[in-house]
């Protein structure tokens, strides 16, 4: 199991009060720290507002932050985790996605998700459809991404779906990583998001589930694959825990850890909401990593 790091971005209040550069700053230490600790993985969220409530505090955008950071590292992965599809254009997502892929040298990761804050939605004039809507629209922007990101230099992509739509769209640079960048569908529902993951991700992420839940939700995922004739073990599943869900540091975050490899997870993301201020929180966190079995480089 590989363990990624949420850099701090402000959109959980660990930026309240700062000065905008000196966060910025911060973001980019932080992401260094955990490419020299030997973490898999950095991810930002995709949001527009702080959580819980919106507050006029720093919460740095997910694709320039991202593009930044994959000029300033050497090997680290980086990624969203996960997307809003509908704050973008699809085929615009795709485009920039190969772009940043390109900065990286073949280390970005899409996530991708139907969105669900619905204050930053009505906020920025995106309105706010009923979830059968976004789930559709997510299915939609996919069919776009997928056919944007397909390989071969000369490939035009054409999709007529009732949401987004691409009429002979070139997309070169392709990305560097073949076939394609890694695409992460994120969401619990078993119904449409698992289903979508399993037509179109690399890679389904789980979003605060528990290792005991896993029991009960791996079958279905696997079902999900079966059910278009995938093998489900092509579908390498994740989950991101929390802050308030991530146990304190030492023998019970090992415990933790080691809960979710032994149940297959391939790998967890987590934000240590401690690095935004403190080095040792992420150097302890590296330990406690090493220590439940997870892979380090």
């Amino acid at each position: 199991m590989k363990i990624g790091i949420i850099a701090p971005q402000g959109w959980m209040g660990e930026y309240d009060g700062w000065e905008t550069v000196a966060a910025w700053l911060r973001t980019v230490q932080v992401t260094r720290q955990a490419e020299a600790l030997g973490f898999e993985s950095v991810w930002l969220f995709d949001h527009l507002h702080t959580v819980p409530r919106p507050t006029d505090e720093i919460t740095f955008e997910s694709f320039t932050s991202l593009a930044a950071l994959a000029a300033l590292t050497s090997r680290i992965r980086l990624g969203h985790l996960v997307i809003c599809t509908a704050f973008r254009n699809p085929a615009l997502t795709a485009k920039m996605i190969s772009t940043m892929d390109a900065i990286s040298g073949g280390r970005m990761e899409l996530g991708i998700g139907a969105g669900w804050k619905r204050d930053e939605w009505l906020a920025y004039g995106y309105g706010f459809p009923e979830t059968k809507e976004r789930l559709a629209r997510l299915a939609d922007d996919l069919e776009v991404i997928t056919r944007m990101l397909e390989p071969g230099r000369s490939t035009h992509a054409t999709f007529e779906g009732t949401y987004a739509h691409v009429r002979d769209a070139i997309n070169v640079p392709k990305p560097v990583q073949q076939p394609r960048v890694p695409i992460m569908v994120g969401g619990n529902g078993p119904n449409v998001t698992w289903r979508l993951a399993a037509r179109f991700a690399d890679e389904l992420n789980l979003d605060g589930m528990e290792p005991g839940e896993l029991d009960e939700a791996l079958p279905v995922i696997r079902s999900r694959c079966e059910e278009i004739g995938r093998d489900p073990a092509t579908l390498p599943v994740s989950v991101h825990i929390g802050p308030e869900q991530l146990a304190a540091a030492g023998n019970a975050r090992v415990d933790q850890l080691a809960a979710y490899r032994e149940a297959g997870i391939r790998r967890v993301q987590t934000l240590i909401r401690e690095s935004a201020t403190s080095d040792d929180a992420l150097a302890s966190f590296a330990a406690d990593a090493r220590g439940s079995g997870a892979e380090l480089a």
